[in-house]
């Protein structure tokens, strides 16, 4: 009896374990096999999108491609890609009125070609970081060779800034390799002052740099961001970033962090290294963007840097020389691959608030500032990711971000948002070429209903297919609504015209600091207009490798009076205008409580 009772027993767990066995192997044959990631094909669970109509009601504004027509004629880079990290990420663009005669220059950073190239082939490339001097009729002029603009080499981002206070910004200009600081002489030209100004000698790969003013001092700091130790060599291993196969030597992941360098001006001509003293060198991060911006209210510029494939990092300004990094207690420690940022206050409630583009399939950040909510200090100091929430988020998946920025293109008092994007994958038949996406622009609807994405019906310009990197806004054409020139990787740059947004009224500002820095460079701009409450932080956006112009826009809808205007100046001095008339563009200089229109002297 016992013996059959065994013999029962085997055989029941033998059935079960062949029961569990046949279920294993059909879930296994059923399950598809999972395909890498191709761009333009959502997978469902990562990259699945609902298409949202574009609402009834949406500006009628369009970007119209003017480039030939304004007689710019910039190509990025020269030759074939040679597969390698350096020569994949772009370069930068700056809005910089560098002769002051109240029009926006540009200034176009390029790379010379494939890593490959001898020097004596890096001076013949004809791929060079341009000047092109706006002519004031809508046209430009190169003026490169002129001006003494001579960089040759692989460059990337660009920042401009007044750092001897003597009313004409100067530029720096990263790189892979060393960087280089042009100084404006205020004649049209401009002397390489790398070596005199302490800001060369660095060996890198040097991406994104912002001036900031952080220890209020009346004179500019600088800022750089290091990205990876980068170095050619077949024993990379091989990484994956959402299921996308990548050469190594064009995948961040193979390489270790680059440290990044706060120079601060000494007020004589010179600057010193002290990033590490200072607390902001992130030596563990891969850093590609970094924006100064006030973010807890306090009058002193705080900093966030946009990180790839490691945590992006918050400091704040403890006003005496030093930072605390508060990047996990403010919530914004993003270890996605982040690119571009762009910083502005998009619900008009008196905070500044924080968007990062991401690689793809990994969705873009928008961070909401949370402040209000908190005491003021660092503890009170927290953002909260709602991009799903506001329209920014699913529709951004099947993109790589990098060019971006807050502007209101419509002049309707909210701030609107573009995205420029480029792929950094391959395409499998013409490997040498990276894949092209489109741009993005999204209009703010208020904070009820967050952004809809109106890019089909803002112009044919923006649907373009591209491989997107930096992007600078501004009014180039002083017209009253704000333009943007975008960095394509390996091909044609491209100026973007804003047809229509100047149909709402408009208000602009040059700012003129005395006890400040020059530029103005960290002031805070507060209008009420009809009850509508805007602020603006001045050179707060870095975009991706890029700075947008100095001169602050603000969108009143149907205001015809700004009725306070108050500005909180880096030197801590607040000043307040009242009953200013509007579509102008005004100067206002630190300590005088008159103004001057621009658009009046100019129209003379």
């Amino acid at each position: 009896m016992s013996v059959s009772k065994r013999k029962r027993s085997i055989y029941v767990t033998s059935l079960v374990a062949i029961v569990i066995t046949l279920a294993l192997l059909l879930i296994f044959f059923r399950k598809e096999k999972r395909k890498l990631y191709i761009p333009g094909e959502p997978e469902e669970g990562i990259t699945a999108v609902q298409t949202k109509p574009v609402p009834k009601n949406h500006p009628e504004v369009t970007f119209t491609d003017v480039t030939k027509l304004a007689g710019i004629q910039f190509i990025h880079f020269f030759g074939d890609r040679s597969t390698q990290l350096p020569e994949d990420m772009g370069s930068g663009a700056a809005w910089i009125d560098y002769d002051q005669d109240g029009f926006d220059d540009l200034l176009v950073v390029n790379e010379a070609g494939p890593l490959t190239m001898t020097p004596e082939e890096v001076k013949k490339s004809p791929a060079h970081t341009k000047l092109y001097h706006n002519n004031g009729n809508g046209t430009f002029t190169d003026v490169t060779t002129e001006a003494g603009i001579n960089f040759q080499g692989c460059g990337m981002g660009v920042a401009v800034g007044d750092v001897d206070n003597d009313g004409y910004p100067d530029i720096f200009i990263t790189a892979f390799g060393k960087n280089v600081f042009y100084h404006n002489n205020g004649n049209g030209t401009f002397t390489d002052e790398t070596s005199k100004a302490g800001l060369g000698g660095k060996e890198g790969f040097w991406t994104g740099a912002s001036w900031a003013d952080y220890d209020r001092d009346g004179h500019l700091d600088l800022y750089v961001c290091g990205y990876v130790k980068y170095s050619q060599s077949d024993k990379h291993p091989q990484a994956r970033r959402n299921n996308n196969d990548e050469p190594p030597d064009i995948n961040p992941l193979s390489f270790p962090p680059q440290r990044n360098l706060l120079y601060h001006n000494n007020g004589n001509g010179t600057f010193k290294e002290v990033a590490f003293a200072a607390g902001v060198a992130d030596p563990g991060g891969k850093s590609l963007s970094a924006s100064w911006c006030d973010f807890n209210n306090d009058g002193w510029p705080d900093l966030y840097v946009a990180n790839d494939v490691t945590d992006n990092v918050m400091y704040l300004n403890n006003g005496d020389g030093t930072f605390n990094e508060i990047s996990h207690l403010a919530h914004v420690a993003d270890y996605r691959g982040a690119m571009g940022l762009a910083t502005g206050d998009w619900d008009n409630n008196g905070t500044m608030d924080l968007f990062v583009t991401h690689w793809l399939a990994e969705q873009n950040g928008f961070y909401i500032n949370k402040l209000n909510n908190g005491s003021g200090n660092h503890a009170g100091l927290q953002f909260q990711d709602e991009a799903d929430k506001y329209g920014l988020g699913p529709v951004s998946l099947d993109y790589v971000g990098w060019g971006t920025s807050f502007f209101d293109y419509d002049n309707d008092s909210r701030l609107d948002l573009m995205v420029v994007n480029g792929s950094t994958n391959q395409q499998e038949d013409h490997p040498k070429n990276l894949i092209p996406m489109s741009n993005l622009l999204f209009w703010n609807q208020g904070p009820e209903k967050g952004f809809a994405d109106v890019t089909s019906v803002s112009g044919q310009a923006l649907s373009y297919n591209n491989v997107g990197r930096g992007a600078a806004f501004g009014d180039y054409d002083n017209d009253g609504d704000e333009d943007v020139f975008i960095v394509n990787n390996c091909g044609p740059g491209v100026l973007l015209r804003n047809d229509g947004g100047n149909k709402n009224n408009w208000l602009e500002l040059k700012l003129v600091g005395t006890k400040s820095n020059r530029s103005a460079i960290g002031a805070r701009i507060r209008i009420v207009c009809d009850s509508v409450s805007q602020i603006r932080e001045v050179n707060s956006q870095s975009s991706y490798l890029s700075q947008n112009s100095l001169v602050q826009h603000f969108g009143v809808a149907k205001c015809n009076m700004v009725d306070t205007l108050t500005i909180q100046w880096p030197s801590g001095a607040h000043q307040q205008l009242l009953h200013i008339p509007v579509n102008q563009k005004i100067e206002i200089t630190e300590g005088k409580n008159t103004f001057i229109s621009l658009t009046k002297l100019h129209n003379q």
